[in-house]
């Protein structure tokens, strides 16, 4: 496995061409029909694509789920358990059908308005490098590479969680409290920068279930959220209480990795109200943040 390869309908070639050039231009191998992925017979390549891809990255339109050709590639790579990591390039949008099913509980990355395309490149470059891990081929980036552009593409030990308004980071504190019914809990604060405990390792209840688990990578501690006391911990093992949901925020419109997260269990969006982590029942703005 060695490239990203780039799955789209015909509509959108404008704009996976500029995509496929920014992604090169990062040092990142890339896949695309129309530079040399496409010779011979059109389904032998398009497994050839699927075949060699660290991550796929399908333009999800209306017109990419009524394509026969890329349901064909999307359903391939799915059964080939090829990391998929979609982008929204059509508003108001929403997978239905066979490509609903695909892409339920996938983090998408958005390329709904052209103004916002440097962010979205630098959130979609991120994310291939959490998808793919030490299994994409990076080369030497361009030298003439735009600054905004530029991404350290070294793999994070995790997820981080920046605060869309208060741009603090989601860290564990070190401070052991004794729960009566659960044993030791960890609690949390908010930090100004990134630090060991700030970074999440992701797993899931099943390889393609909604549910994750956030394990903290220092303590190896798990995320949970208490909707009796109305506050989050970490705890050495995960039950229903440690349970969430990782939810791309539709209305943030400037191509970020946006996210809500959702505690399954207590039924709660993870927020900051009042400079305090807390649970609330409706998504506000203050249940936004940003994967760093």
């Amino acid at each position: 496995m060695s490239h990203v390869m780039l799955s789209y309908q015909w509509d959108k070639q404008a704009l996976v061409k500029k995509v496929y050039e920014a992604l090169q231009s990062q040092g990142i191998a890339v896949w695309m029909d129309i530079h040399g992925g496409m010779s011979g017979n059109i389904n032998d390549s398009m497994a050839a694509g699927v075949d060699n891809a660290a991550v796929v990255c399908p333009f999800i339109t209306a017109k990419y789920q009524e394509s026969k050709n890329c349901k064909k590639e999307l359903n391939y790579a799915d059964a080939r358990d090829v990391p998929i990591v979609p982008a929204m390039a059509e508003l108001k949008f929403k997978a239905t059908g066979w490509l609903g099913i695909i892409t339920a509980g996938l983090l998408w990355m958005d390329f709904r308005r052209d103004e916002a395309f440097d962010n979205s490149i630098v959130s979609l470059t991120k994310e291939i490098i959490h998808a793919a891990g030490d299994k994409l081929k990076i080369g030497q980036a361009s030298p003439s590479q735009p600054p905004a552009l530029k991404v350290d593409l070294k793999k994070k030990p995790g997820r981080a969680f920046r605060h869309s308004q208060l741009g603090k980071f989601l860290a564990e504190s070190g401070e052991v409290k004794h729960h009566q019914a659960s044993g030791s809990r960890s609690t949390l604060v908010l930090r100004d920068t990134p630090e060991d405990t700030s970074y999440w390792e992701e797993s899931k209840l099943e390889p393609k279930s909604e549910i994750h688990y956030f394990r903290n990578y220092q303590t190896k501690q798990y995320l949970g959220y208490d909707p009796n006391g109305d506050y989050i911990y970490t705890k050495g093992q995960h039950y229903g209480a440690e349970e969430w949901l990782l939810i791309s925020d539709e209305e943030s419109t400037d191509g970020r990795r946006a996210v809500v997260i959702f505690a399954k269990f207590g039924q709660r969006y993870l927020a900051i109200r009042n400079g305090k982590l807390t649970g609330v029942a409706n998504k506000g703005p203050d249940c936004v943040w940003y994967l760093d």
